[in-house]
């Protein structure tokens, strides 16, 4: 068995979501942890993988923006601090395509969710780390998992979403 970590300076945890349904605003999270254990240093079908995000690290490029994200209106990073990610199970479906399956929690309401995963293959770095690259791609609807803040425009217009596009960029690294 092997176990892999995510390399936070070499991997990116972001999401976007409609604005007045006429504009994309992006955001990220800065802080994040992962565990991924395979069978071997090559395979990742059925890998088990693990995933925790730091509310506090929300970061879309606007202060009063995030600090309304951070509050119970919609993450409520006070009383939840941490988005988790257990039980998933990284499968092969061809070639390099992948399916990652798993459970979300946010707020307390856990869902399962899957992403479709793309393999971009095995790199030993200049320190001889052996690393695993990956990209990853998804969504969820915010409304599922307890994000329920809601408005509309004078003109009756959505302010925001309810579909969240998650987009991740990650690079392992293998543990001696």
């Amino acid at each position: 068995m092997a176990i892999w970590t995510i390399d936070p300076l070499h991997s990116e945890i972001n999401f976007k979501i409609k604005h007045l349904m006429i504009s994309t605003v992006s955001g990220k999270f800065s802080t994040f942890e992962a565990t991924v254990e395979t069978e071997g240093d090559d395979d990742f079908n059925n890998a088990k993988v693990s995933f925790s995000a730091h509310i506090d690290s929300i970061t879309t490029g606007n202060e009063q923006r995030d600090g309304h994200l951070k509050s119970d209106d919609f993450f409520n990073a006070e009383s939840f601090p941490k988005l988790t990610f257990e039980r998933g199970i990284l499968s092969t479906v061809s070639g390099s395509k992948m399916t990652l399956t798993g459970d979300l929690t946010i707020r307390e309401t856990t869902k399962k969710i899957s992403l479709d995963v793309v393999f971009a293959g095995l790199m030993t770095d200049f320190y001889g780390n052996l690393k695993a690259g990956f990209e990853a791609v998804g969504g969820i609807n915010r409304k599922d998992f307890g994000l329920k803040w809601s408005a509309t425009t004078e003109a009756g217009g959505i302010v925001v979403s309810d579909e969240i596009k998650l987009a991740l960029d990650i690079q392992l690294q293998k543990q001696a």
